[in-house]
């Protein structure tokens, strides 16, 4: 087991699993075709040859937009390919606004658990083709309403799974909010209970209405009538027994909506892989600007901070197997037959040996945010479900993440261990109230993938950014792609003899690095 464990870390950690590289290949069976091509985020623009002139992992060039190209809100972008771990880029990158038209859209999948066969359900997937927005047929009485969307995904064991998301989750998202357009618009209203009736305000049944001629009676009297008591007069209906209904704002439907389109997309890549190559997994880290709010999705280990006035404020948690141990534990302790016989749901310090069975050693269960001690059985001598620290940790030995699309196939390496049910595709959702704050030119959204946040900190991050912005020009629009090539260029450091290197001869991300930088007070001009 600990030389199957030793070779899976080694395989992972390399990129050199199955398909590792490749944008299609790997997983699925050679024959299959890919579902999109592998290709930069299309807003760059980037030809096949200039494409292939990014992928030098000895220059590592760092892609930025082009002079001639614009992103909505001025946005800046920029990406660096990482230093060898895998043959290609696996990050990837959206930018769009999209429209949630108020009708049924054709390419819409169930927003409910359906039981119709995968086969007959992938016509009504998204395809992403003839989606793109037409802002000549919009108007004030469109059938919908626009909203900006900007995306990171970091694909691992190759970039299939985060080609195919980068091109449709905004189209589940949209598709998830086309079904509440008319609650959204009407802010003056709480949403209905019951979508499509109006809220009942002589129903008797809702605390804090008129109950009618039963107002009187009493808890007591109120349960003996209902249960039909023998003392109770046939002729007289039970009375009502009172209950408080929930009280649900207008946010947290978008926030449902959004958890919803991941969970649609991670089922979709599931059902594409049945005919299409889509190797991996990826994370996900998500922005979405609809009514004067930032909603902020991450699930994975990428990283959003808001830069304002000089003030950090943290909009996303990484997901690491180190921040979900009780949740994996659990999960663990509940389905041990998901741990193959191979491994402990509990965790140890180190590895446990033979010799210290029967002795009292330092464990950590589910239950448990301390430590305490329990003696040693032969169970304890399995591979922990969680091992390492930091960046190294892993679940299952296998991957460092544990939240994220795709990953369906992926297994402990030589055994039928599947790791998918540890993995979690729902994101946690953020809201930030954009017209709460006025603005300025220097405020700032930053979005990047790992390979940013594993040598830079939030603080120094903030200092890049600031000190970049405070030299341009407030009027210059391309000053937010500067920023941003700048911040890559930050992470990535200086090819030197030991590698890439960084202030104070620190060590460079040798990971892909993509990263966003979003104006803010473009919002505030929109809401």
């Amino acid at each position: 087991m600990l030389t199957r464990v030793k070779s899976a870390v080694a395989g992972f950690m390399g990129g050199i699993m199955a398909g590792g590289g490749s944008g299609g290949g790997g997983n699925g069976a050679p024959e299959m075709p890919l579902k999109f091509p592998y290709m930069r985020p299309q807003f760059l623009g980037l030809s096949p040859d200039e494409i292939e002139c990014s992928a030098d992992h000895i220059a590592r060039p760092i892609l930025i937009l082009k002079e001639t190209r614009r992103l909505p809100w001025a946005t800046g972008y920029a990406e660096v390919i990482n230093a060898g771990k895998s043959a290609l880029n696996e990050d990837q990158a959206c930018c769009e606004v999209v429209v949630a038209r108020r009708r049924p859209m054709s390419y819409c999948p169930p927003s409910t658990p359906s039981r119709t066969p995968s086969a007959k359900r992938r016509n009504s997937l998204p395809n992403g083709e003839g989606l793109r927005l037409d802002y000549s047929k919009l108007g004030e009485d469109t059938e919908g309403f626009l909203f900006h969307y900007w995306a990171l995904f970091d694909g691992h064991a190759g970039s299939g799974a985060a080609v195919v998301a980068s091109r449709l989750l905004q189209h589940h998202i949209a598709c998830q909010l086309q079904a509440v357009i008319d609650v959204l618009r009407d802010a003056s209203s709480p949403p209905p209970t019951v979508l499509g009736e109006e809220p009942d305000s002589n129903n008797p049944y809702l605390q804090g209405t008129t109950p009618g001629p039963h107002r009187a009676l009493t808890r007591a009297a109120s349960l003996r009538g209902a249960a039909g008591t023998p003392g109770s007069p046939s002729s007289t209906p039970p009375p009502p027994r009172f209950f408080n209904e929930k009280k649900i704002d207008h946010e947290s439907l978008v926030i449902g909506a959004i958890e919803n389109a991941f969970k649609e997309m991670d089922a979709q890549i599931e059902k594409e892989k049945q005919v299409y190559s889509v190797t991996g997994g990826c994370t996900a880290l998500t922005v979405v600007y609809l009514l004067g709010k930032l909603y902020v999705a991450n699930a994975g280990d990428s990283r959003a901070i808001i830069i304002r006035n000089n003030e950090i404020v943290p909009m996303s948690t990484e997901f690491t197997p180190e921040s979900e141990r009780q949740r994996l534990q659990f999960l663990g302790f509940m389905q041990p037959h998901l741990l193959g016989n191979e491994f402990t749901h509990l965790e140890f310090p180190r590895r446990v040996q033979r010799k210290e069975v029967g002795k009292k050693m330092l464990y950590r269960d589910f239950t448990m945010n301390g430590w305490a001690y329990k003696t040693v059985d032969d169970e304890d001598l399995k591979f922990p479900l969680i091992y390492g620290e930091g960046k190294k940790a892993r679940v299952l030995a296998t991957i460092g993440v544990t939240r994220g699309l795709g990953d369906h196939d992926l297994k402990v390496h030589d055994s039928n261990i599947y790791i998918k049910p540890f993995l979690s595709c729902c994101p946690e959702v953020k809201v930030y109230h954009l017209t709460r704050y006025e603005h300025g030119a220097d405020d700032v959204l930053v979005m990047g993938t790992d390979g940013l946040w594993d040598v830079l900190s939030n603080q120094e991050v903030a200092e890049v950014v600031t000190t970049f912005l405070s030299n341009c020009d407030p009027d210059d629009l391309y000053r937010y792609t500067m920023a941003a090539q700048d911040l890559v260029m930050r992470a990535r450091g200086v090819l030197r003899d030991r590698g890439w290197r960084i202030t104070n001869e620190r060590l460079g991300s040798g990971d892909d690095i993509s990263v966003f930088i979003i104006p803010l007070t473009y919002g505030n001009r929109q809401a």
